[in-house]
Order: structure tokens, then sequence, then C-alpha cells
């Protein structure tokens, strides 16, 4: 996982901008152009606006390219349901309590990120908007019943990126599509590769189609 994290600070809170996970969904811009302005050096002034209305416009960053925390050090907490949004023709947005567990053994706790699903980002797992280049398109519309049902007793849901394979979901979340369908259980596989014939999830078509990613 690819990380440049920039730090920013002001009275009552640290703006972190992570310019490796920025796809520019520009939620950022359109919420607070005075303090995210994509023409000034450097680019955030967290002392233009106050940390409440900084915050709040930070959590609207599906990516989790920007993050916050107090002066104090607390950090973002989550609120509401753990989700997977899948986007038409584009990436899947992961928001909650998400436990994410890289190649290398490591956990790191997230609340938002974007994933590729096209199978075309050079910064897997992370969306890249390769998908725009590649002409990868899904309406994300008709999610199918492919998460396993079931009670849980956790929060958090597990992410983890199978060798060649799918995104892993270990826990209670809902799979959005870009209209009102989506699947609620506890656990499922997402495709990753672009091939599969039951998006948002894997069918297995990361085999034939020979799909690399750690």
């Amino acid at each position: 996982m690819k990380k440049k994290v920039h730090s920013y600070q002001a009275e009552g809170i640290v703006v972190e901008y992570d310019a490796a996970r920025c796809i520019h969904v520009k939620e950022c811009v359109h919420g607070l152009p005075e303090v995210f302005d994509p023409k000034r050096r450097p680019w955030i002034d967290p002392g233009l606006a106050s940390a409440d209305a900084i915050a709040e416009v930070v959590r609207r960053c599906p990516t989790g390219a920007l993050r916050y925390r107090t002066e104090t050090g607390e950090q973002e907490q989550p609120t509401g349901r753990n989700e997977v949004r899948t986007a038409a023709d584009g990436p899947l947005y992961l928001h909650g309590r998400l436990n994410v567990r890289v190649s290398d053994g490591e956990s790191v706790e997230e609340t938002r990120m974007a994933l590729c699903r096209c199978g075309a980002s050079q910064n897997k797992p992370f969306c890249d908007n390769a998908h725009i280049e590649s002409g990868f398109r899904d309406p994300a519309a008709n999610i199918p019943q492919q998460v396993a049902k079931g009670s849980d007793e956790k929060t958090t849901v597990a992410v983890t990126f199978a060798p060649n394979g799918p995104i892993l979901i270990d826990g209670p979340v809902a799979v959005c599509g870009a209209d009102s369908s989506e699947a609620v259980g506890v656990r499922g596989a997402l495709r990753r590769c672009g091939e599969s014939l039951t998006k948002p999830f894997c069918d297995g078509s990361h085999v034939t189609a020979g799909f690399s990613s750690d």
C-alpha cells in the first residue's frame, strides 16, 4: 500500500492528506473551497475554517485520502453501519469500522476507502481512476444476494485481499448498489479482476483472467 501523507495543522485540528489515495472526487473542494484550494500551495489551509466544519467536510471524502485528528490525538470515529457502496462504472467505496489486513500480515484500522474493482489500477488495492481509461462498465444495479446470512456480535468488518484473488469481507456489512438494491450479511467475496459475471461479487473469473495482485 503506497503512502505519502502530508499534515496540515491549525487550532484544534490536524488534517492529513494521502496523495496516493486521492482520485479527485472533490467533496472537500465543494464543501470548503476556502480551506481546500487545488490552485494554492499548500492547497490545504485548516486555519481558514473552524475545526468542526473541517472535520465534517473531511468525513465526506469517500477514499480516506483526507483524515483528521484533534490536537489531543482523537481520531475520527465512524458512524452508522459498515457499507460497501458500488459506484456505477467505478470503484468500491467502503465506509465504517474496517480492519484491513494487508499482505505482510499487518492490520490497519480504516474508516473510508476506495478500492479498485476494474483490475487495472496501478495502486492496488486502491482505485486510481484506471476504470476511466480502461472503459470499465458496470451499472452497479440489482446487487445479487451473495453475502452469507447470519448473526455476528462483531462491530468491525475484516477486509482481506486474497493474493491474486478477491476482497474477502468478514463481519457485519451491507453491499449496496448504485440503485436501491443491497445485500446484507456477515461474509462475502468481492471481485477485483474486472471480469466477474456476478458483479460486485467474485465468481472465480480471476483464475482464467490471470489476475495478479498481492
